[in-house]
């Protein structure tokens, strides 16, 4: 049975005044980081679940750009309108105390300059961490890795002009991107992009899509900064992850896919039994 630890009208009551400021969210963000504790993200599209990992005592909170998007009628690939996803970015972070880190794709910006208004934008509202993937999302191929160094610099040089601080998981699609080619390739390429990230001011490198014990191990060795790897059915499960090194689990968007599923079965049984105890009996 479902039961909510309280009901989510008084817990967004109680979220009402924010305790921490932006960059201190950013600070404990990285902080979690390098506890030693991996953190897991199961990531969220909308300000319920937020309060409710909040609740459950998840120490942050993440979403996911697939998620947003089909939550709210589009497809993922940057089709949502950046406003709408900085209004729902924006509830999201008012209604929790713990810091948010929000899936950007790869930036919604045509140029760099629509790219520094986004940074500053999502940095107003109060994010404490972002994702930015190397992924051209016109092409669907890797950016060349200089402009994405670059991209990150630039990302960097916005937060400080705000004296702020953001945390930036720098994510490496060669995985994902370079399917076709060997593994000690992919892995090799992850290795290099990781690295120059790292240089370039990233915080964390998040290489989806790898799924291989051996080369998460050597990833995390070879990078010496928090690694982020994806939860997927054939990936190793979270205590293992834990023991690798890893710093920081994601789901990307399975949670919301995951809810759908269940949501499908829970209104077909609805409708094949004519009752309404498949719903109002989780609610006793």
């Amino acid at each position: 049975m479902l039961r909510l630890p309280m009901p989510l009208s008084v817990m967004f009551n109680s979220r009402a005044i924010q305790m921490s400021s932006q960059s201190e969210k950013a600070d404990l963000l990285k902080k979690l980081h390098h506890s030693g504790k991996m953190l897991v993200l199961p990531n969220i599209w909308d300000a319920a679940g937020a309060v409710l990992l909040e609740s459950l005592g998840y120490p942050a909170v993440a979403t996911a750009s697939a998620a947003i998007a089909r939550a709210h009628g589009y497809e993922d690939g940057e089709r949502i309108p950046f406003d709408l996803l900085l209004a729902i970015v924006g509830q999201i972070v008012k209604s929790v105390n713990v810091p948010v880190s929000v899936d950007i794709e790869a930036g919604y910006a045509a140029d760099n300059e629509v790219l520094k208004s986004n940074i500053r934008r999502l940095i107003a509202v109060g994010v404490a961490g972002i994702n930015i993937e190397d992924t051209d999302v016109l092409t669907r191929e890797l950016v060349p890795m200089s402009e994405q160094v670059e991209k990150l610099k630039l990302i960097g040089r916005v937060a400080d002009r705000e004296n702020a601080r953001l945390f930036v998981n720098a994510r490496t699609d060669t995985f994902l991107v370079k399917s076709d080619l060997p593994s000690d390739q992919k892995l090799a390429l992850a290795i290099e992009r990781g690295r120059a990230y790292v240089e370039a001011g990233a915080d964390a490198i998040y290489p989806i899509f790898v799924t291989e014990q051996e080369a998460i191990k050597t990833l995390v060795n070879a990078l010496k900064v928090p690694v982020n790897i994806l939860a997927k059915s054939d990936a190793p499960d979270l205590d293992v992850l834990q023991k690798l090194g890893v710093a920081r689990v994601s789901f990307g968007p399975n949670v919301h896919r995951a809810t759908l599923l269940s949501m499908e079965a829970l209104l077909r049984n609805v409708k094949e039994t004519l009752s309404h105890r498949p719903v109002t009996a989780l609610l006793m």
